[in-house]
């Protein structure tokens, strides 16, 4: 088991429903990383922006992404985050993959589908959350809108982070500041928080606040907004631990059910 985990959080523009163009800049991006990470964050989409185009842009399971992925895993010895259009079963899903260096894939997909544009009209909503137990360490990871929802996101002692990765825009930047912060405080919990920035094919812009939020709702690492960068944070494992033995709230949580 590590005690501490260090993160990369990229924040980026991405090039509207242009996978080729994206990968290209998130090699760039990653080749120029030369800190040794455990686990490096994308945003929702990151190869293509918050397209309702499904049927254009879906790849297959373990298609070209998901292989770039997993190269990327292996070469940077890191665990790479991110979410993708995918078509599975003639069905179309937002779909979060977790890729190790081994090559192992887990996914997620995305439980809470923005009606406001669409999103349920495009893609089928997930059913089931994720639990991923790495080095030691147990992580949550959902996407975007799902952030509103504190049931879905809720802590009933089985993990240590939760990753929430979006095509946030600015227009409600406020509210993704301020809900990353309650579902560190009300789970107890490490909360990543990765956004892209720039303006993409709908005219919508987006101007980041990626950030670490520690159990306590108090901001470890961010990004600032309009910029493209990648935030370095190391989590310690061992003072969260010690800090819910000493204030074990969730003890005293409501018992019922995800179903």
């Amino acid at each position: 088991m590590n005690s501490s985990l260090t993160f990369a959080l990229i924040q980026t523009d991405l090039v509207w429903e242009n996978p080729q163009a994206n990968l290209l800049h998130f090699e760039q991006l990653l080749n120029s990383l030369t800190k040794k990470v455990d686990v490096i964050v994308l945003p929702e989409m990151f190869t293509t922006g918050f397209s309702m185009r499904s049927k254009s842009l879906a790849e297959k399971v373990n298609g070209s992404t998901v292989g770039w992925m997993k190269l990327f895993a292996k070469k940077k010895e890191a665990v790479i985050v991110g979410s993708i259009v995918i078509c599975d079963n003639n069905q179309y899903y937002n779909r979060l993959h977790w890729v190790c260096p081994d090559g192992t894939v887990f996914f997620y997909d995305k439980k809470h589908l923005f009606s406001m544009a669409d999103e349920n009209k495009h893609y089928e909503s997930g059913t089931k959350r994720l639990i991923i137990e790495y080095k030691g360490w147990k992580f949550c990871p959902l996407i975007c809108y799902d952030l509103r929802f504190p049931v879905w996101s809720r802590n009933d002692c089985d993990y240590d982070c939760l990753i929430y990765i979006a095509n946030w825009p600015a227009a409600r930047i406020g509210a993704w500041s301020t809900l990353l912060e309650a579902r560190a405080i009300e789970n107890q919990c490490y909360v990543l928080g990765v956004n892209r920035i720039g303006i993409d094919g709908s005219g919508i812009k987006y101007n980041g606040g990626t950030v670490a939020v520690d159990a306590k709702g108090q901001t470890l690492s961010s990004v600032g907004n309009d910029s493209s960068e990648i935030a370095i944070v190391e989590l310690d494992k061992e003072s969260q631990r010690e800090f819910r033995k000493k204030f074990p709230v969730l003890l005293d949580r409501d018992d019922f059910d995800l179903t």
